[in-house]
């Protein structure tokens, strides 16, 4: 007999009941908040647990020194609970406890680059950042995905090899930034608080690389979905002070930051297949690539 497959809410709660009980946790009534990449859950006492994906926990543990690096430079981001050592992993998924934002809404691209220049101007911390690696996740979320044909992944594949080969090349140039990054730096990784303040979300991305890596994640979203305003990117440029577009390597951190979206989408739909949106947008984003749908920008649709 072949058991049915356990949905990620149940899953991920039985995770943190396991979590909460070895932390010495209040579990009564806790609700799930978003149950994506990361499974976010609400506990008692303004406290939201994170749940990673399976083997993440050194990742886990860099994500709670950054946020406490980040909170000794004053720069507003989530917190996690203090007193307690962290993470916990359980089952392999390693769990950690955040302090609740106060009341908040979605963060702008006009918050986004108030923080990254700060973040960008910050000495490198006295822990370890690995240099930025954009490869990876990639290749791991098309070896993941089975909803595409062979053609596709093919020419998917001959297409990372490509931009992985300039990448390299790019790395070996005279004067290249380098800082302290994000690493997925698009506004949904920031929440504005009702007093005015923008929190930075979601540390487990940081990294050391060229500055231009987290200023292609909004320049993307004005050059290849179409998802803001050229006033509201001219306004993230003003206040950044520069205009990533402008720079001579931009179209290949473009190219990357398509694929890694295109490769999300494709995992995603495997991973549901009942998702109203993930297959047709993960074949419409691979058209995009392959030059089937015109030029940019192409108005891609999110995937939650």
């Amino acid at each position: 007999m072949t058991l049915a497959p356990i949905d990620k809410v149940t899953l991920t709660r039985r995770t943190l009941l396991t979590a909460c009980q070895e932390l010495g946790l209040d579990a009564t009534g806790v609700e799930p908040i978003r149950i994506a990449e990361n499974a976010i859950w609400r506990l008692p006492g303004q406290l939201v647990a994170r749940i990673s994906r399976p083997g993440r926990t050194r990742i886990a543990q860099r994500e709670i020194a950054v946020a406490d690096w980040l909170a000794e430079q004053g720069i507003p981001a989530v917190r996690p609970m203090p007193g307690l050592v962290q993470p916990v992993t359980v089952d392999g998924r390693a769990v950690t406890i955040w302090e609740e934002l106060p009341p908040h809404r979605d963060g702008t691209v006009n918050e986004m680059a108030h923080l990254l220049k700060a973040l960008h101007a910050l000495p490198e911390p006295d822990f370890e950042l690995e240099p930025l690696e954009p490869f990876g996740k990639i290749r791991a979320r098309l070896n993941q995905s089975t909803v595409l044909d062979e053609p596709a992944m093919q020419w998917l594949q001959d297409y990372t090899d490509s931009l992985e080969e300039a990448w390299s090349r790019l790395l070996t140039k005279p004067n290249l930034s380098r800082c302290v990054l994000h690493g997925d730096a698009w506004v949904g990784n920031v929440a504005s608080a009702e007093n005015g303040t923008a929190y930075l979300l979601d540390l487990d991305s940081f990294t050391i690389g060229p500055r231009e890596w987290d200023l292609t994640s909004t320049a993307v979203k004005l050059t290849s979905t179409s998802s803001i305003t050229s006033r509201e990117y001219e306004d993230f440029c003003s206040v950044y002070g520069t205009d990533v577009t402008a720079w001579h390597s931009y179209p290949l951190l473009r190219g990357i930051r398509e694929l890694r979206m295109t490769a999300y989408s494709a995992r995603i739909a495997t991973e549901h297949p009942n998702h109203p949106l993930a297959l047709k947008e993960a074949h419409f984003r691979v058209r995009c690539l392959m030059g089937c749908r015109g030029p940019r920008p192409w108005e891609w649709t999110a995937v939650p």
